[in-house]
């Protein structure tokens, strides 16, 4: 019964189905397009993100190269709301390609709405002749007026981030052309604050109280505060006093609004203005500082995990159903994750935001991601692996999933740590790498600590996905032992090396996890072939 609720959880994220037809994937992809949408437009983004990713693996399945461009698309523009703006352009790359030498009307407004993308991602990089260059790709395809004069009111914000304020005059002029009354408005503000920066005797408080106006009678809460922050900048420089207040109501509107930048801007202008709370300002500032770092990590990690089952699914093609039900569970867990991150946050008290997230990014990182990689190495090692076993493997990531927001002791410490240790190391071995091990014996790990025997599992898991990954090894050997109170494991592998540390390759983790048991790791980078790790920590820190 376990299996069956386990199957029925995960249902919604199978890609494909054994004896799936032509007509079932692509009645699937549209409805998860479909579903996609209406969960972005109700503000559930990262269940729509999922969903994109699925419709997106399904449209190029069959072949829907435009259907598949629009799933990338809207994949790049909520990777750039979350400010994962490297991963939005690669998606904008990928939709574009799909997009090359189609005229249809269809296929120009998505390629419109994919450059402007690109464009928004370049200029919060602050690559901003990317981002002008981009806009005006969106414009030359583009067949509606409307939004051709809000891509000039772009180019312009992006030469006044320059200083070239001569430039952003210009588009800010041509975008007053426009019909749509916030795009009016929105230019109108910004050009008013083009030419006081022009010309610090201008006044542009007329201008700017005209589209403050406009912008409250359609209740455009994000123009709104655009327009505070204007007022409140032109106020800091003549009179603080009158620059106050508009701050203040910046701050309660962004506050409403649940916009973590806009608070952050508003705050900057109290700490400023406002000396009597400074302190509480100060430190409101810098907390919510450090939890949006921490919120867009997580977001970060999520989306790599839907994007790593994506990837994975594109390269085997959907002819491996075992290593579908493990990708395909990969996606479910990050909706369950989703979920139960969201529950965390809403239970907590905002001071501990800060710590339940990073440590919620950390079990993961640790307990899932590498737990599917280790799963999906055991299904390519063991091609006769049975049915049972393998859902018996999957219903164990599950429950991981499940406990992680109030889990308190790690699984591997339930049984003879050695033992695990050992079956793990073994399942990334195959016919063509062997890993033999020396010393691994239950004696070896008397009296260490449960926290140093977890991270210890976790180092050694982390080398061996980076060897799998990477290395091009086929022979692996790590050797135990144990002199007195210390405890050291050499590592050595016959692959190509790690000739420079890069966060992303997953191995510089291990020097934050050994330093947090008294250890330490040294990486032996001048071999010619190979490499040589060796770990040593005490057995009581």
């Amino acid at each position: 019964m376990k299996k069956i609720k386990l199957l029925t959880l995960l249902s919604f994220a199978l890609i494909s189905c054994k004896d799936g037809t032509q007509k079932f994937f692509e009645k699937n992809s549209y409805e998860n397009l479909d579903k996609a949408k209406k969960l972005r437009d109700s503000g559930d983004i990262d269940s729509a993100y999922v969903y994109y990713a699925i419709a997106k693996e399904d449209l190029s399945s069959i072949g829907n190269q435009t259907e598949t461009a629009r799933a990338l698309t809207n994949l790049a523009i909520i990777e750039n709301d979350k400010g994962d703006y490297q991963a939005s352009i690669a998606s904008s790359i990928e939709a574009e390609k799909l997009l090359q030498n189609k005229n249809d009307s269809i296929s120009k407004r998505i390629a419109s709405r994919n450059y402007n993308s690109v464009a928004i991602a370049s200029k919060s990089l602050k690559n901003y002749k990317d981002a002008i260059e981009y806009y005006n790709r969106a414009i030359s395809i583009s067949d509606n007026k409307v939004d051709s004069l809000a891509f000039y009111n772009n180019i312009g914000d992006s030469y006044l981030e320059q200083h070239d304020i001569k430039s952003a005059k210009i588009f800010f002029q041509k975008a007053l052309q426009t019909t749509n009354s916030l795009d009016y408005a929105r230019a109108l503000n910004n050009l008013a604050k083009a030419k006081f920066l022009e010309n610090s005797s201008y006044n542009p408080v007329p201008e700017l109280l005209q589209a403050w106006e406009i912008r409250k009678k359609f209740k455009d809460n994000i123009g709104i505060n655009s327009s505070l922050a204007t007022i409140a900048d032109y106020y800091i420089i003549k009179d603080k006093t009158t620059a106050l207040p508009y701050a203040k109501e910046m701050y309660k509107i962004a506050t409403e609004n649940k916009s973590p930048d806009d608070r952050l801007e508003a705050l900057n202008k109290l700490i400023r203005l406002d000396p009597e709370n400074y302190s509480e300002n100060f430190n409101t500032y810098s907390f919510l500082t450090d939890s949006l770092h921490a919120a867009r990590n997580n977001s970060k990690n999520q989306f790599a995990l839907i994007r790593f089952g994506s990837e994975q699914l594109k390269t085997e093609n959907v002819r491996n159903e075992k290593r579908i039900m493990v990708l395909s569970l990969a996606l479910g867990i990050v909706v369950l994750i989703t979920i139960i991150v969201s529950l965390w946050y809403k239970k907590r008290k905002e001071i501990e935001v800060k710590n339940t997230q990073l440590k919620m990014s950390k079990k993961v990182h640790d307990k899932v991601a590498n737990k599917v990689y280790h799963v999906m190495s055991e299904v390519e090692n063991t091609p006769d692996m049975d049915k049972e076993t393998l859902l018996d493997k999957l219903e164990g990531i599950y429950k991981i999933s499940r406990d992680i927001s109030y889990e308190d002791k790690d699984q591997i410490l339930e049984e003879n740590f050695s033992k695990q240790l050992s079956e793990m190391i073994k399942s990334y071995a195959s016919e063509d790498i062997k890993i033999p091990t020396i010393g691994n014996e239950e004696a070896l790990w008397e009296d260490v600590p449960d926290k140093t025997k977890v991270e210890i599992f976790y180092i050694i898991q982390e080398l061996m996905t980076n060897m799998k990954k990477h290395s091009q090894a086929n022979r692996v050997l790590i050797n135990f032992e144990r002199e007195n109170n210390w405890i050291t494991i050499l590592y050595s592998d016959n692959g190509i090396g790690i000739h420079h540390f890069s966060p992303k390759n997953g191995v510089q983790s291990t020097v934050i996890r050994i330093n947090s048991v008294g250890g330490t790791i040294n990486f032996d980078t001048k071999a010619e072939k190979g490499l040589k790790i060796s770990i040593s920590f005490p057995v009581k820190k």
